[in-house]
């Protein structure tokens, strides 16, 4: 029997054979044209040649077959969906799903500012003030006040010359990667950066090549043999690591860009607002210089409960960006509401430290409980991310469920998202968690692991 491409590693090799030959025998009965059926028909077109309907319907695709290849292979396990859960009010550490209340690890919401009365406030003024959107890029729109005050605060709170925001955080590294870079440029990244890096790195057509995760002494190695054969080489990094939850030793880095003259980017998603005790991220937590990092790129959708992207640095690297990169020149401007709300959720941040201090203990609490009941929380640091890996995709989604059904939302992260045998649920803390949510929750957690431990992996009756 062939290699299944779908995440089935979790069942053993019988309940494997029997789920396939169940799926085939479904698939053979559906029509022509239902999802996941046989479609080897012909089409004739005007010039008389023939074009098979795999090529011109959506249903064909062998992405979305795969898709469905895995839906049936849930529904044969009784799995359900995990997925697009429907919120009813602003989730913080807690939500309500289904009209009940249920302890909530799947929000960004670190810092508890998104619903926070100034943010409210600060969006709805600007509605009142500028509308609801820019209408126009802004170098044919024109500007608002609020998008240029949001960009002088961020610049200055990295302590670098200037700072442009665009409208979305994986658009934003997309096309700057891809617009700065080109065929005769390097991009050496970390094993486990976000997909935007990739998709930015592909779209730039410089050659690219990961080094082991958070290894200095690696990449160190990498460009003793590679940077003397391309001319621009990029190094790109993340603040924490959202699968993880670790960080890398940013004066490494730092000392090995300056060693081999490239430039070095940062990607703060997940670390503005967590790291450093200000919550300015990366740079305070290691107190260096924000010169010293040559690309400071992060979101306004997770700590600064707005949406969007930055791109803070020098005053050169800003103005290229807005006269020439793509994402920036042919995209809407950033909303003034949207702006006006990350703009007051920075300054809460700003003023408020000790919601920066309550969700790094949050994070070590967190850590240090799942840690002592067994869990394996892989490397994380406890900051902000904690996994609680499982090693099958199936416990994982399981087990996603069971606490669900307990009153615990959190989200599985399964194959191919991350390796098979690194299958896991992603705990994102908020400062607003308490110690009794959390400790209930990690009773939960080793309770549910230990009743499906008993129970395996099988199939249902047919």
């Amino acid at each position: 029997m062939s290699k299944s491409r779908s995440p089935l590693f979790g069942l053993s090799a019988k309940a494997k054979e029997q789920l396939v030959k169940k799926m085939i025998e479904r698939r053979v009965k559906r029509p022509s044209g239902a999802p996941g059926a046989p479609a080897l028909a012909l089409r004739v077109q005007g010039d008389g040649s023939a074009v098979e309907d795999a090529w011109f319907r959506f249903d064909q695709l062998p992405g979305y077959q795969e898709l469905h290849i895995q839906k049936e292979a849930a529904d044969h396990l009784g799995i359900a969906n995990p997925f697009f859960k429907l919120h009813q009010r602003v989730a913080s550490n807690t939500t309500v799903i289904g009209n009940r209340e249920h302890v909530n690890y799947a929000s960004y919401n670190y810092l508890d500012l998104c619903g926070h009365e100034a943010v409210g406030t600060a969006a709805k003024e600007a509605i009142d003030r500028y509308g609801t959107s820019a209408s126009a890029s802004r170098p044919v729109s024109g500007e608002r006040p609020v998008q240029r005050e949001l960009e002088a605060a961020l610049a200055e709170m990295y302590g670098v010359e200037d700072c442009v925001v665009l409208v979305g955080g994986w658009a934003t590294n997309v096309t700057t990667i891809g617009h700065l870079f080109g065929r005769k440029d390097l991009i050496l990244h970390d094993a486990l950066i976000h997909n935007s890096v990739l998709q930015g790195a592909l779209l730039s057509g410089a050659r690219r090549l990961p080094f082991p995760h958070n290894d200095w002494q690696a990449l160190d190695r990498i460009l003793r043999k590679e940077r003397a054969g391309h001319e621009r080489v990029l190094v790109v990094i993340e603040g924490i690591y959202s699968m993880d939850g670790d960080c890398p030793d940013l004066p490494r880095f730092i000392e090995v860009k300056r060693r081999h003259k490239t430039f070095l980017m940062v990607d703060e998603a997940h670390s503005l607002g967590v790291l450093g005790p200000g919550g300015t991220g990366l740079r305070e937590h290691f107190g260096v210089d924000g010169t010293d990092v040559d690309i400071w790129m992060g979101t306004l959708s997770k700590t600064l409960a707005s949406c969007g992207g930055y791109i803070a640095g020098e005053h050169a690297l800003v103005e290229y960006l807005k006269y020439s990169a793509p994402g920036f020149l042919y995209s809407v401007g950033m909303p003034p509401p949207a702006a006006a709300a990350a703009l007051a959720a920075l300054r809460v941040m700003q003023s408020e430290p000790e919601r920066v201090a309550r969700l790094q203990d949050r994070g070590r609490r967190f850590l240090e409980l799942a840690r002592g009941r067994g869990l394996n929380t892989g490397h994380s640091a406890g900051f902000s991310v904690v996994p609680i890996i499982v090693g099958s995709s199936i416990k994982a989604a399981r087990l996603s469920n069971a606490l669900f059904e307990r009153g615990i939302n959190v989200q599985p992260i399964i194959y191919p998202a991350v390796e098979e045998k690194a299958a896991r649920l992603r705990f994102f803390l908020s400062c607003s968690h308490t110690d009794e949510e959390i400790r209930g929750t990690l009773d939960a957690v080793a309770e549910e692991l230990a009743r499906l431990g008993r129970k395996g992996a099988t199939l249902r009756p047919v």
